[in-house]
This record gives C-alpha cells, structure tokens and sequence, in this order.
C-alpha cells in the first residue's frame, strides 16, 4: 500500500437481517441474543492506514498500521474486535541496518504468531540505497504490541523492479507458512501512482514460501496475480492478503492508485495456495459503498466461532482503510464478512 489515509462517519448496527443476495442462500431475520454490528462501522477515527490484525495469546485482538498520528508505525488493541483503542506508541522503533537511517516511514506491517510463541512482524521502509524504493524487513518480539527488534536484512527486497511493498504472512492448513507481497514497479514508471504512462511495470503479487519462523524463505517466490487492463486495475494491484475459508484459498487486493477515488477492495480465488488463482473482478467494497471513500488494505481473521442466540456463528473479521476528515486521513474500518463457496459477502 501506500502512504496518507480516509473519511466516513459511524455506521449504525443493524438489526440481524440478510437477504438473498446475487443468489447466495436465504438467511432468516432473527433476534440475537449478543450484539452484533452490521455493516462496515468506523473503528479508529484517527490516520490509521493498511490495518493488519491478529488475536494474541493473551486472548487480545491487536491492529497494526502504517505511519501515522507521529508514530514509526501503529498498534491498537481490542477486547472484542468491535472496539479499537490506540497505544500511542510506535511497536518498532528501531530502524533496521538495511533502512534509510533514521527514517520514520515504515508502512503496511503485519504480524503473525510462531508456535514458538514470539511475534514476527512484516513491515515495508525505504532502502539506504535509494530512499524512493522500499523493501519488505522482518522484526521479531516477545509481546504481540512490541518492541519488535528488526532483522538486519530484508526479507524481499527486488530493487531492480521497484521494490517490495504489503508483505503479510498467511500459515497453511497443514502448517507450512508463507509471505505474500507486492512488487513495487510503480516506483519506476511514469504517470498516476507512478505506472500510467507507457512503457507500463509490472506489480505482480508475490508468494513466499518460509521456513516455520516465518523468515526464512524456501525457494523462489512465485507470481499470484498482476495488474491487468482487461480487468480495470488501473496502475496497480496491491496490499495482498491470504484467507483461507472451506477449501477455497482467497486472495484479497486492491486496484488502482491508494489516492484516487477508483481505489477498492477485490479477491481472487484458487483451489490450492500456489494457485492458478482466478480473478473474480467484482468490488468487495467499492468506493461510495456503505458512504466509504477509497475503500481498501484489507486483512481478515476467523473471529472467535461465539454463538449468536439462535445457534449461528459470528461471521469472520475484516479491517480495511478509507479516507476521512476530508481526505487528509486514512482511518481504520471493520466488517464482518461471510463465505458462500468461492464468494464473499459482507453482513
């Protein structure tokens, strides 16, 4: 993803009600007995872009954000995914050998849970070879709010293609790990977000595969995607996202530039992780939706599997950002989101 941040006020909770939609199966109007919010609602109204999120073993939810409010980066934490509260403090301070020294950009971090029990968080700043490239580094830490203790070598790193931006881990059904990530060839083009002039670059999103302390790559990354003009991608394709739903692997992006109003929300689908993954092209969340501007940086998580009052399940969890406070902005949003097959739906 890139830099800045988006508008919106509170979205009301709704009353427990899904109609059929595009087909999908018939959900009765019920009465649950636990709240639960409907539709996508502000959960920070402060800059807090590209949210990533993870439920730590302290059975707290916590949320991690690219630069912003004069922190390095951000971290938030909740009790129940519906209400955030931000720590005000930066989890990685430290700025990595391999970095621009002393910068303070640091965007799109992630953080998985080995079974070791350390924290591994992914992160993307600029290089000390260019200031305009980024690459992916890695950070280690024994509480899920930090201090991360940063790698003193980055996990990906394709200058000569740009860069590499949105890296964020995603862990197998049967254990093996893996990193996804952008290829930042917009760096090096012309035009909007860097890539609308021809001769065109490629952002391809990328798939790692890592040894189980999340940093170690096993052989060469493959390609997932790339932007296509058949597809109205526009510039790019970024901030992927790996989700994992009754045998059918998900990956969510987002096409065009992070600052113009075209800016949405997109998944492909695949049998296995290593794809052939295919495009669905229709807009999970598309600007002006729900009253959101430049709806985008998805990440998901099973929520807790709680009961609602009639026997059904708590959808799964989504964090994105839009612009807000008069686009200067980009605060933090959630979701609930629910699976039919090879399609996703938010309730």
């Amino acid at each position: 993803m890139q830099l800045l941040s988006l508008p919106f006020s509170s979205l009301a909770t709704l009353t427990l009600a899904v109609a059929p939609v595009f087909g999908l199966p018939y959900i009765p109007k019920r009465t649950p007995s636990v709240p639960v919010k409907r539709d996508p609602w502000l959960a920070l109204d402060t800059d807090f872009p590209d949210p990533a999120f993870l439920k730590a073993s302290n059975g707290k939810w916590y949320a991690f954000g690219t630069i912003g409010n004069g922190l390095r980066m951000q971290v938030a934490e909740s009790d129940n995914f519906s209400n955030w509260t931000s720590l005000n403090k930066s989890p990685m301070p430290k700025v990595a050998e391999w970095e621009q020294p002393n910068t303070i950009l640091a965007m799109a971090p992630d953080v998985i849970q080995r079974a070791d029990g350390k924290y591994v968080m992914y992160y993307s700043s600029p290089t000390k070879r260019d200031e305009n490239r980024q690459c992916v580094g890695t950070g280690i830490a024994n509480d899920p709010s930090g201090p991360y203790e940063p790698s003193d070598e980055p996990f990906a790193c394709p200058f000569d293609q740009g860069g590499a931006i949105d890296a964020s881990g995603f862990q197998d059904i049967d254990g093996t790990r893996y990193v996804t990530y952008k290829v930042n060839g917009n760096t090096i083009g012309k035009g909007e977000c860097g890539n609308s002039i021809p001769p065109l670059k490629p952002t391809p999103l990328m798939l790692q595969k890592v040894r189980e302390d999340g940093i170690t790559p096993v052989g060469k990354p493959i390609q997932m995607i790339d932007r296509a003009t058949s597809d109205n991608d526009g510039p790019l394709v970024e901030a992927p996202y790996i989700f994992h739903h009754a045998g059918t692997y998900f990956l969510f992006y987002s096409t065009h530039c992070y600052n113009s109003d075209q800016y949405d929300l997109r998944y492909a689908t695949a049998a296995n992780v290593t794809g052939p993954w295919q495009k669905d092209n229709a807009q999970l969340l598309k600007p002006g939706q729900y009253g959101l501007k430049s709806p985008g940086g998805a990440s998901l998580r099973s929520l807790s599997k709680t009961l609602l009052g009639d026997g059904s399940l708590f959808p799964d969890g989504m964090l994105f950002h839009g612009w807000c406070h008069d686009k200067t902005e980009r605060c933090m949003y959630a979701a609930k989101v629910r699976f039919f097959g090879n399609r996703v739906v938010v309730v």
